[in-house]
């Protein structure tokens, strides 16, 4: 079975929770090749087997590169696996009276590997991931490497998701849009958002920038706007430091866009060192859409 059939088979079971971003209305499989709405907007599911939802072509920083770096740095050296565990964890513990299967969506899933993770970690096998970002290049990694999931390219601001259609939205370290967050979640929902603090990434902040330019983390007002739309259930905080060697140093700078406004001389000398250690400083906010 291709990809594109296993999608597009995966898909027309929860084509419900699919809206059309070019008019809002349901949306059907059709022929085993498109999605189409009532209106006759017409997706196609490409052979990767996720599918494009964007109106218009969008332009993004987030090049192959970036996302190549963050899967080495997220799958093959686990730098992030307490962030996994916590949110598998918080997962099973708050939704142990919703019904299943159990629809947990990531927006802003960049090439899917945070998704992916916590869905090698879900217990249950009743859990549906769907995972959506703006940046085609992601979602193309995604698809190609993550086979379980549903994979969209969209908006996150317009996300083509119905009304009340998931009961967890995860928000890694991306963008929030609390209107369509709201909109989305099904009452008593979660919302797990991810959010750096002050020390996250220190040392490389420090190396890469001067100290008057040092691009300090300061996440205050997140939390007060977390907490103006959302009732908070909990926060965990994240703090360990971990040694890195060349080649992951390297993947560091490469999957973060602090890089893109750094010297290229003060790049140079940090990805050459031999190893480096690096802190992970992180809250994880858990809320509940009343």
């Amino acid at each position: 079975m291709t990809k594109k059939i296993r999608s597009v088979k995966q898909v027309s079971k929860m084509d419900s929770i699919l809206k059309c971003p070019l008019c809002k209305s349901s949306m059907k499989v059709v022929d085993f090749k498109s999605l189409i709405c009532s209106q006759k907007h017409t997706f196609d599911f490409t052979k990767q087997g996720y599918v494009n939802l964007m109106p218009h072509p969008s332009n993004s920083n987030y090049n192959k590169e970036l996302f190549e770096a963050r899967h080495n740095i997220i799958m093959a050296r686990n730098l992030y696996d307490p962030i996994h565990e916590t949110v598998t964890n918080v997962i099973q513990e708050y939704t142990t009276t919703f019904p299943h299967p159990l629809m947990v969506v990531d927006l802003g899933c960049g090439e899917g590997s945070h998704l992916q993770k916590i869905m090698n970690r879900f217990i249950s096998t009743k859990m549906v991931g769907v995972g959506l970002d703006i940046s085609k290049e992601g979602i193309i990694m995604a698809s190609k490497r993550y086979e379980k999931p549903i994979w969209l390219v969209g908006n996150l601001a317009k996300a083509p998701l119905d009304d009340n259609s998931f009961h967890v939205i995860l928000n890694i370290l991306s963008p929030s849009n609390y209107k369509e967050f709201k909109r989305i979640l099904v009452q008593d929902g979660l919302l797990i958002k991810v959010v750096p603090r002050p020390n996250y990434l220190k040392e490389m902040r420090k190396d890469l920038f001067d100290h008057h330019r040092k691009k300090d983390y300061k996440n205050d007002e997140t939390a007060l706007l977390f907490k103006r739309h959302f009732h908070l259930l909990d926060i965990f905080n994240l703090h360990y430091t971990k040694t890195l060697n060349k080649a992951e140093l390297k993947y560091l700078v490469q999957m973060t866009p602090l890089a893109w406004t750094a010297d290229q001389a003060r790049i140079d000398a940090y990805i050459n060192r031999d190893s480096a250690e690096i802190t992970v400083d992180l809250d994880i906010l858990v809320g509940v859409n009343k």
